[in-house]
């Protein structure tokens, strides 16, 4: 390769989805305190190229309690984050991750009382 050659950057769809940074520091917040709580004891990241998905244990052996899933290919229609019990059941779905991660925090409210 040549000093003065520049070599272009691959536009379009990148090759996975992620969380950035805020998102994830919300979602790790919420995990530390059911942590805290004695409630969760593993998690699990999962990065495809349709989707970004954190998966919250209260045992490493078993399925997940929660999966908080970010589809950004949703985004105009009911909305690219959805949280998602143990038996596969979408229990809310919405554009932003505040309101879809409410479930959760209600229980850690009755977990700390």
């Amino acid at each position: 390769m040549l000093m003065g050659t520049v070599t272009p950057l691959p536009l379009g769809r990148p090759s996975q989805v992620g969380f950035d940074r805020i998102e994830l520091t919300r979602i790790l917040d919420l995990y530390g305190r059911m942590v805290a709580a004695g409630h969760w004891k593993d998690y699990a990241i999962q990065l495809d190229v349709d989707s970004a998905i954190f998966a919250a244990f209260r045992r490493a052996a078993e399925r997940p309690e929660f999966r908080i899933e970010k589809r950004p290919a949703l985004r105009n229609r009911q909305g690219m984050w959805a949280l998602i019990g143990e038996a596969g059941a979408i229990l809310k779905r919405g554009h932003e991750l505040g309101p879809v991660l409410a479930p959760v925090e209600r229980r850690l409210m009755k977990l700390v009382d």
